[in-house]
């Protein structure tokens, strides 16, 4: 892969927010791998977590203490309470005039962002979105039936909601503050159809939206949190934005 390494345009700043919930074994590595492929750039990490019993927190602070607490900051939460509303909450804290969104558990590769920022200085786009479903992207750990479903989300959602990117339920992207602000006041879904509902309401709103091929990795540390529920919750969000959007 091409070394990508941006500066951060003139008075650029990147506010990555990490929702966790028991990322104790993971958290440190995704920071550390953040700090590495992110050196010339001005940023900050944002974690969010959901009153994790496994200690996230605790790791969390140590983490603090080496890089500082002005580039690690923890915005703890008493419990579990939803994906969408992380990413509210640790929007409040940002400073940055971009917002990175990113799973803490080892999915998303830090080492992508350096090609986000870049697509984003090239294009002028409102939103740079991780892709598996190009050219030069794809899936590492997934068994067949998982690969098949969530293809075929895809598919479905690509069937009915025409919303001009190629993956709609990945969840690795980088916005200008101000569109992340408005998409989120926009959105009324929770949990895994959040994501599903940003970028289709973002197409509708006219936003320029570029996407950078990714290789999506399965989690190695932790169990996975989609399960059947999430799945009906899929259909329903799809539901959903057939009639609103």
């Amino acid at each position: 892969m091409e070394d990508v390494r941006p500066e951060g345009g003139a008075g650029d700043k990147y506010s990555l927010i990490v929702p966790t919930y028991n990322e104790r074994l993971n958290i440190a590595l995704v920071v550390y791998l953040v700090f590495k492929h992110l050196r010339d750039v001005d940023f900050e990490i944002i974690i969010v977590d959901d009153g994790s019993p496994d200690g996230t927190q605790d790791v969390v602070k140590q983490l603090q203490q080496v890089y500082g607490d002005d580039r690690i900051l923890l915005r703890a939460r008493p419990r579990k309470l939803g994906l969408g509303t992380a990413y509210s909450h640790g929007l409040k804290h940002a400073s940055g005039n971009f917002v990175v969104i990113m799973d803490a558990d080892l999915s998303h590769h830090p080492k992508y962002l350096p090609q986000f920022i870049k697509k984003q200085q090239e294009t002028g786009a409102s939103i740079v979105t991780g892709t598996r479903y190009v050219k030069g992207g794809g899936v590492h750990g997934w068994n067949l039936m998982r690969k098949l479903t969530s293809r075929g989300a895809n598919v479905l959602a690509q069937t009915f909601l025409w919303p001009g990117v190629s993956d709609l339920t990945g969840s690795f992207r980088l916005y200008r503050k101000s569109v992340l602000e408005d998409l989120i006041n926009s959105c009324v879904s929770k949990g895994y159809v959040f994501q599903m509902e940003m970028i289709v309401r973002a197409s509708r709103k006219g936003y320029h939206i570029e996407e950078v091929p990714i290789t999506f990795v399965d989690r190695v540390f932790g169990s996975s949190k989609l399960g059947g529920s999430e799945i009906v919750e899929y259909l329903k969000g799809l539901a959903y934005l057939l009639v609103t959007t």
